[in-house]
């Protein structure tokens, strides 16, 4: 009797005991769910809002820094700065590694932003230090360039810069997409894009850039000019500091290259193995997916079938809990290499498109610094300030965009995001070509009108051709932005596993990299080989160059490169989701992305 009491009491105190245990785990439930959210977006975007304000205020006019107060040579200094935004895009790879294994994004964003503060402060020390740069040389002829020492602190100040963009630009926005519910029921109740509002904040701290930092760099001094951005961006840190205690972070959940290599090792030691005819033999490990798969596992597709023999179960490895993961993988693990192997060629396709407009910017200023720039007697537009006209363009097309054309194209598509991404992304390829032929006409037209007037010869002259005739490139490059950046970046946001989402953000910046680095050896060929007498790329007398058929070159290789996109974007697979479809757990496996990527008809 005695004994049954006490199994009796056993019983009762291990139910109490996971009853309390079930308990702790709601409440912990709750206080995830209460982290994250819209109450977050000020501290976020306050921070990402006074970066974009420093960056766009440190790079947008340093090409006039570099070849006024630096002397050097336009192409050497159109190099130097495509080289280092190269390179700050090539460490977002580095940046993404770190977030994913071991840091986390939250700490990687704040330690990130500390050295890019870092290189901002060098290079503002440099500007205000007169031993730090040489003699000016206003007529822009036989000038004294930048010694060794002055250039090795530049370098020092672009390097610093460049490795703290590589930590914040892969998980800013993947970090800020962690505050929302980003499935595909959590989208689809929403009536805003989280991407379309993230580019229009980031297109108003550019725009304030570009207008009051410009201004003061060319009217009042580089000292205050680079002063003010690494102000802002020493307000950035704080204000994504303070905002910690109301974050959702996520865990990182190892380093996601070990994974992709475990894959890929297991399949080649079982190359011999035979596939079963059916795929739910396959290994499947729930619990040891749950870390890497909180929105929903991935659902096994046929596409790339060898790496399926990773998870081929042999006799030995049928009883070994957990098993050895470089023979043995799980489905889920399996999909998400191929995930990413099939979003490689349409990321593949950002590259020409980077080469080709990499070194527009720096032209285009030195276009502007030749030509009428007055808006009143007294008063002169900055050249490079006219980048505004980009902006607005940027700022108006997503409004549009989200407010006219989605709604419309819902109506026929049946779609929430309007069109698919890869449809967005081929139309912004369209346009960007459409405004590199424009820019060729315009620079015909601005050599015309100076040989008119004898000014051929006179680099520092003011041709009498308003600077306005550039305002039609710079809108149709912002209205590419609207279809061509912002659906590349949420593709690879939504396409890419929510385990290697820094890392496939990354790729998007590492794709800017590349095609930065293949845009310095275009014009380097170009400047090499062009000529003596009447190089395309001149390094002081842009009158007598041939830019128009650099703009030519450039358009050439984005027509190939739209059409390499288009059979690419024909083929592309989008990845099958299996998600949460109510609150008893039933679950549905759906092949449309979480942001409405996908045209429903192939769902």
């Amino acid at each position: 009797m005695g004994r049954e009491m006490e199994m009796e009491s056993l019983s009762v105190g291990a139910d109490d005991a996971e009853k309390g245990m079930a308990e702790k785990q709601e409440m912990e439930t709750k206080k995830e769910r209460k982290l994250g959210g819209v109450k977050t977006m000020p501290f976020i975007l306050g921070n990402e809002i006074c970066d974009r304000f420093a960056s766009t205020g440190f790079h947008a006019n340093i090409i006039t820094y570099l070849t006024q107060d630096l002397n050097m040579p336009l192409v050497p200094a159109s190099n130097i700065l495509t080289n280092f935004a190269a390179t700050s895009s090539f460490t977002a790879l580095i940046g993404a590694l770190i977030a994913d294994s071991f840091a986390g994004r939250f700490w990687t964003i704040t330690f990130a932003s500390i050295i890019y503060e870092l290189g901002m402060a060098t290079v503002t020390i440099s500007a205000i230090i007169p031993r730090l740069h040489p003699p000016p040389c206003p007529t822009q002829l036989n000038c004294i360039q930048a010694s060794t020492t002055q250039l090795t602190v530049l370098y020092l100040a672009l390097l610093l810069t460049s490795l703290g963009a590589g930590g914040i630009r892969p998980c800013v926005v993947a970090f800020a997409a962690d505050q929302f519910d980003m499935t595909k029921v959590g989208v689809a109740g929403r009536t805003w894009n989280f991407f379309n509002w993230y580019y229009f904040c980031m297109g108003l701290a550019t725009l304030t850039a570009l207008t009051v930092v410009v201004y003061i760099q060319d009217n009042v001094g580089w000292g205050w000019g680079f002063g003010l951005p690494t102000i802002a961006m020493a307000l950035s840190v704080v204000a994504f500091v303070v905002g910690s205690p109301l974050y959702n972070k996520l865990k990182p959940s190892g380093s996601p290259l070990v994974r992709l290599a475990q894959v890929v090792v297991a399949a080649v030691k079982k190359r011999k193995a035979s596939l079963p005819e059916d795929p739910k033999l396959l290994y499947r490990n729930h619990k040891l997916d749950a870390a890497i798969a909180i929105q929903g596992r991935l659902v096994h597709t046929d596409q790339f079938k060898w790496l399926d023999k990773a998870a081929v179960i042999t006799t030995d490895e049928s009883t070994s809990d957990p098993p050895n993961l470089w023979r043995l993988a799980t489905v889920h693990r399996i999909e998400e290499l191929k995930s990413i192997i099939r979003m490689l060629p349409i990321w593949a396709a950002g590259i020409l498109l980077v080469t080709a407009s990499s070194h527009q910017h720096s032209f285009t200023v030195q276009q502007a610094r030749t030509m009428n720039r007055h808006l009143t007697p007294t008063f002169e537009i900055p050249p490079a300030s006219l980048s505004i006209f980009g902006i607005l363009s940027m700022l108006t097309g997503l409004v549009l965009y989200e407010r006219l054309l989605v709604p419309f194209a819902r109506r026929f598509t049946k779609n929430p995001s309007g069109i698919t991404c890869l449809q967005r992304m081929g139309v912004g390829f369209a346009i960007n070509i459409l405004a590199t032929l424009v820019s060729s006409l315009i620079e015909i037209r601005r050599k015309k009108v100076a040989a008119e007037h004898n000014l051929l010869d006179d680099p520092t002259a003011t041709i009498p051709f308003s600077v306005f005739w550039l305002v039609p490139q710079f809108w149709l490059h912002g209205i590419a932005e609207v279809f061509m950046s912002v659906g590349h970046l949420e593709f690879m946001y939504d396409q890419s596993p929510e385990s290697l989402r820094s890392t496939a953000t990354a790729l998007y910046w590492l794709a800017i990299s590349m095609g930065n680095y293949v845009g310095t050896l275009m014009v380097s060929l170009v400047h090499k080989y062009s000529g003596k007498e009447h190089n395309w790329l001149p390094d002081r007398n842009l009158n007598r160059g041939r830019l128009e058929r650099y703009y030519w070159l450039v358009s050439g290789i984005q027509v190939l490169n739209l059409v390499y996109y288009v059979v690419c974007a024909w083929f592309y697979t989008y990845k099958p989701l299996e998600e949460e479809k109510d609150d008893e757990g039933e679950l549905s496996s759906s092949t449309l992305s979480k942001d409405g990527c996908q045209d429903t008809k192939t769902a």
